[in-house]
């Protein structure tokens, strides 16, 4: 009888420690559409949920169990063919903040008290028809550090993508506000008005800056968007979103640095132990990978994060960051485990160059970047496992994609430094552009890493005039990775002459762009 009771004993504190430390709940189909749980409701079976660590994978009765502590987000990485809840500001609802005694004091107000766990932790889901052939959303570093940015952002970017269709979500990379977290809710506002779900990454400018540690300086962020660190599925599409800033830096306790903790490669490693290995493996973060001005990634994490998706044919990854845009390609010299190279996308931003720049006729800056890429965003389109980019100039047609500059005028006969310039905004090196005149053989342009002229005449009119101007003046011209040059012909008849400009990018499609020049005889010099 002692035995028996020493036994039951056990399993009684077995159950009460299993209670303190762990999580279990279930991932349903949401029939009636209340977002509870309810008798008749069934459970889906094989779905992935995490503790932002550990990934396991739901019963045939849709049950679930995961280790918890006293800081976790419990999330659902969505299956494909499913949907989640939205709420009013078409945020997924996918996750639960169990934060017992809620976030630590800081200057903004993170997570409230969420106090004992629910006995029972349920996600529910709907089934939804999700093609293979979709199309998302992506803003890079809407960044406003005031109202009236907030206002640039919501006039210039959201109001001419207001009802856009055919559009699955949207996802922002990072830099959603720019240090003032109370502008979260007026950010959240703005893009509610795309009418679209929309999921939201963290970045260098939404963090607690008086956290005591890594781990805590998303508070204020979790808060308003749920985890930091999350995956869905859509398709034959797998994203992983991760915050990429470490901050403090690690090295000596100040500023940031790019790459990742332990826990959340441990998180990736996990997580990618259930995706199929010809499905597309998507990451998205705010810093980018590569190391465009000195060491901005820790060298370890890539590397990891590589050795991960050693056995994944088919990825792809994103940042924002820069204020720029650029296309890197990581082959096994630097790290890629594999013979294709690893691409990786540093979108353009849709603050472009922090609101600078000329009003428009609006009164919203044109903020063109400072390698020349107007401000914009960007559309994944994706087929079963592969993907094209394409980028939107806010502002301007769909074809708009390169910008052509060349002096108005040149003497006729005479050799000229000038030159044709070609900005193809989503263009890289790998990438072929042509040029004729006049209707005259094609003939390629030289790829160079240079100052865009056209941006640098923006600079001019500022530097240059004689009264204030509206607005503020743009930073100052880096080198574009997407410009070619090609020489401008003189001697041909007086008269206005047309060019026309023709690039092929990765994805195999063309895409062109027409200016002119005139030709005038020399002036006699006196």
């Amino acid at each position: 009888m002692k035995k028996v009771i020493l036994v039951g004993g056990m399993l009684l504190l077995s159950l009460g420690a299993e209670a303190q430390s762990s999580v279990t709940g279930y991932v349903f189909e949401d029939a009636n559409g209340n977002g509870k749980r309810e008798r008749r409701e069934q459970g889906v079976a094989g779905v992935a949920v995490t503790n932002g660590r550990e990934v396991v994978l739901t019963d045939k009765q849709g049950r679930y169990l995961l280790p918890v502590g006293k800081d976790n987000i419990i999330s659902l990485i969505k299956p494909s063919g499913y949907r989640v809840p939205l709420n009013a500001q078409n945020q997924p609802q996918f996750y639960y903040i169990h934060k017992p005694n809620g976030s630590p004091e800081l200057k903004y107000k993170g997570v409230a008290p969420t106090g004992k766990l629910p006995k029972s932790v349920d996600f529910a889901v709907v089934p939804a028809e999700e093609k293979e052939s979709f199309t998302t959303l992506l803003f890079g570093d809407p960044q406003p550090y005031n109202l009236q940015e907030v206002d640039y952002f919501a006039r210039g970017i959201v109001a001419e993508l207001e009802g856009v269709q055919g559009v699955a979500f949207g996802l922002s990379l990072g830099d959603l506000v720019g240090d003032d977290l109370t502008l979260f809710n007026p950010y959240i506002r703005a893009v509610q008005r795309v009418g679209i779900p929309w999921y939201n990454l963290q970045g260098n400018h939404d963090l607690d800056f008086d956290a005591p540690a890594d781990s805590l300086s998303d508070e204020t962020y979790e808060a308003h968007f749920g985890p930091a660190n999350y995956a869905f599925n859509y398709g034959k599409v797998h994203f992983i979103v991760l915050d990429d800033v470490l901050y403090p830096d690690p090295r000596d306790g100040k500023g940031y640095w790019g790459g990742f903790r332990e826990d959340q490669l441990d998180f990736v490693e996990n997580n990618l132990k259930h995706v199929p290995k010809d499905h597309l493996v998507v990451l998205a973060f705010h810093i980018p990978i590569s190391e465009p001005e000195g060491d901005p990634f820790r060298d370890a994490d890539r590397q990891r994060l590589f050795d991960l998706l050693r056995d994944f044919p088919h990825t792809l990854s994103l940042s924002a960051h820069t204020h720029l845009q650029k296309h890197d390609f990581f082959t096994r010299e630097q790290g890629w485990r594999q013979d294709k190279p690893h691409h990786h996308y540093n979108a353009g931003t849709t603050s472009g160059d922090w609101y600078s720049g000329r009003l428009d006729e609006k009164g919203v800056p044109e903020s063109t970047m400072r390698d020349g890429t107007p401000k914009g965003y960007a559309f994944l389109r994706f087929e079963g496992n592969k993907y094209v980019i394409d980028y939107k100039a806010a502002g301007q047609p769909q074809e708009y994609q390169i910008e052509l500059f060349a002096p108005k005028v040149v003497a006729q006969g005479r050799n000229t430094s000038a030159g044709i310039y070609a900005n193809f905004f989503m263009g890289s090196r790998q990438d072929t552009v042509l040029y004729r005149v006049d209707s005259g053989e094609w003939k390629p342009m030289s790829y160079q890493e240079d100052y865009d002229p056209a941006f640098m005449g923006k600079l001019h009119e500022w530097d240059y005039a004689e009264e204030i101007m509206a607005g503020r003046r743009p930073s100052n011209a880096v080198r574009s990775t997407h410009l070619w040059r090609g020489s401008i012909p003189t001697r041909l008849e007086v008269g206005e002459h047309t060019i026309e400009v023709k690039a092929t990018d990765m994805f195999g499609r063309t895409f062109t762009q027409k200016g002119t020049y005139r030709i005038e005889a020399p002036k006699a010099v006196q």
